[in-house]
């Protein structure tokens, strides 16, 4: 018999859905998916079935999609599926075959869900997938919302098999005899996640056996304390942060008096899209030069004398602003074609180019014009130089001044003045491991 009393006490718990909302459950073809599939069924609640055939497992995927259809037609309930080609939106958007497989998902079930009427999008996580998330936020750096890996809700996603873990659903499976298919790319260790799952996991449950209690007990003190940070955060965020015709402010006044300063400020500047380590600049540069702006990929923060200024890059159009991104090969610029490589070494040549050490990069990286007050650290030189006085001693017309793009560090430093002199802040050293090259070709 399946657990359906601590089923619908856990959607009830956390209010993923109301008593007669259609729901639309992501299928697999898996024992975690299809065991969520059973539980809805049993519990009289209304359904559909999506299911991705990703084309990365030839006969595999083929078979996949085949039980998960013939699982829906048995039960007689809605049944949805699409085929994409993985490889191909994960060259053409450069991401690894996982984040592509994601993205392609999500945006699908969501226009599923929209599409036919579906209140929400049901995935099969379980307690073992949440101490894995949490896990892995915690090797590659976390706030705190990372801290209690998965929400069982969050927007239309929900998760109703957090109540669960690997080893409910195994014995849930064997005890009733359900069919499903096994994904065979679960046994190797290709993945983060799996290398934690078969490597890591079993020496933590050595070490404590109720390790998914446990978990569950720390996850649900992390959810305790983020959400006391987010409605701190949520009133200093109405009290401090105020609309101007400029853009949004902040007083730098009123950040000094933040403590902890570091936390508050990052999650006062997270809807901004901005790093924790953009914010580290931006507080370590609040006694600098007004005018000094940061650049997350939406927004910019300008210092401007005692606060800080927010504005969307949108906004700033009008200074030709883009981005680069790492993986950014050729830029259109309004009067120039503007190429960027990557070079192992640190090798270098006098040749009109900027060589820069690409371990000293914030990306994105903006390009720009020029704007009042702007400084630089010419190469060879240790001050900073106004970059009016350096276009004046170069002898620069002034109606080509403001055709001179200008390549800015994450952190609103000037790496390069287009094709004439680069920041000696970012040249290449012995140090340097990895070299960007940028070059500068004019329109024809």
């Amino acid at each position: 018999m399946l657990p359906l009393q601590s089923f619908r006490a856990f959607i009830s718990r956390h209010q993923l859905f109301k008593p007669g909302q259609k729901i639309l459950l992501a299928v697999s073809g898996g024992k975690d998916s299809v065991l969520m599939v059973h539980l809805f069924k049993q519990a009289g609640f209304d359904f559909g079935i999506a299911h991705c055939n990703f084309q990365l497992r030839a006969d595999e995927s083929q078979r996949d999609e085949a039980f998960v259809k013939l699982l829906a037609a048995t039960l007689e309930v809605p049944f949805h599926v699409t085929h994409f080609d993985t490889k191909a939106y994960a060259k053409a958007h450069r991401s690894s075959t996982q984040m592509a497989a994601r993205d392609l998902r999500y945006q699908w079930f969501e226009q599923i869900r929209e599409q036919e009427g579906y209140a929400a999008i049901a995935l099969a996580h379980h307690q073992n997938d949440a101490i894995e998330t949490m896990l892995i936020n915690l090797t590659r750096g976390t706030g705190i919302s990372g801290l209690h890996g998965i929400a069982p809700k969050r927007g239309q996603l929900i998760r109703p098999l957090l109540f669960l873990n690997r080893e409910d659903i195994e014995a849930l499976i064997q005890r009733e005899q359900i069919n499903y298919v096994e994904d065979s790319s679960n046994g190797t260790d290709h993945y983060a996640r799996n290398k934690i799952r078969l490597h890591v996991i079993p020496q933590l449950k050595a070490i404590n056996p109720s390790l998914e209690r446990t978990f569950a007990q720390n996850i649900q003190r992390f959810q305790e304390a983020e959400a006391i940070i987010q409605q701190t955060v949520a009133d200093l965020r109405n009290r401090i942060l105020k609309e101007s015709p400029a853009g949004q402010t902040l007083q730098i006044e009123a950040i000094r008096a933040l403590n902890p300063q570091s936390l508050l400020c990052y999650e006062l500047l997270k809807p901004f899209n901005f790093t924790e380590s953009l914010v580290g600049e931006i507080l370590n540069a609040q006694e600098r030069q007004s005018g000094t702006s940061f650049y997350s990929t939406t927004h910019r923060v300008t210092i401007d004398r005692q606060q800080l200024i927010i504005t969307p890059i949108a906004a700033a159009a009008a200074n030709n602003n883009c981005l680069i991104h790492p993986a950014d090969a050729q830029l259109e610029l309004p009067h120039h074609i503007l190429s960027i490589r990557y070079e192992q070494g640190n090798t270098f040549f006098k040749d009109g180019k900027a060589y820069v050490d690409y371990d000293l990069l914030i990306f994105p990286l903006v390009v720009r014009t020029r704007e009042a007050g702007d400084v630089f650290v010419p190469l060879g030189m240790k001050t900073h130089k106004k970059l009016s006085n350096f276009l004046v001693d170069e002898k620069v017309p002034l109606p080509e001044k403001d055709k001179i793009p200008l390549i800015l560090n994450g952190n609103g430093d000037i790496i390069w003045v287009g094709g004439m002199r680069q920041d000696n802040r970012y040249k290449v050293q012995a140090t340097t491991k990895k070299v960007a090259i940028f070059e500068l070709k004019l329109k024809q």
